[in-house]
């Protein structure tokens, strides 16, 4: 028998975009050096190998965010424990929407950086500033 999908990941992933505030990757860009923002990379560990992260972001993944967040838990990340406005992002903006959502839930301010390829765009507009990001081993300015 198949199995009837009430709810597809689109739908999730809407309903995420619609509750969680989103800002540009211009305006994230201007957030970068904040002391009241963090930035959160939720990329698998082989996307930010092969591209970077964005110096000073913490890097987390969708699977593990909620994990990262409680302080309660053995993996978290105490730079969660902040009070601070949580900038999310990933490749396209889907994981990063949906792991924004469960930050709200969970209590943390967050937002998301809005669009798709939303890592390249920062980047892209990050090149024009000469922002710092780094590649595991090094640092680069682009």
């Amino acid at each position: 028998m198949h199995q009837k999908i009430t709810k597809s990941s689109i739908d999730y992933v809407k309903s995420a975009m619609n509750t969680v505030p989103a800002i540009s990757a211009e305006e994230a860009l201007t957030l970068v050096d904040s002391p009241d923002h963090v930035f959160v990379d939720l990329r698998d560990g082989d996307e930010q190998a092969k591209t970077g992260i964005i110096a000073g972001a913490v890097a987390s993944s969708r699977g593990m965010i909620e994990f990262h967040i409680d302080p309660k838990c053995p993996a978290h990340k105490p730079e969660f424990n902040q009070d601070k406005t949580y900038v999310f992002y990933c490749a396209s903006g889907g994981r990063s929407a949906m792991a924004a959502k469960v930050a709200m839930e969970m209590g943390l301010s967050p937002g998301r950086i809005r669009g798709q390829y939303t890592y390249f765009a920062l980047a892209l507009a990050a090149s024009r500033k000469r922002i710092k990001y780094t590649v595991p081993g090094k640092t680069k300015k682009i």
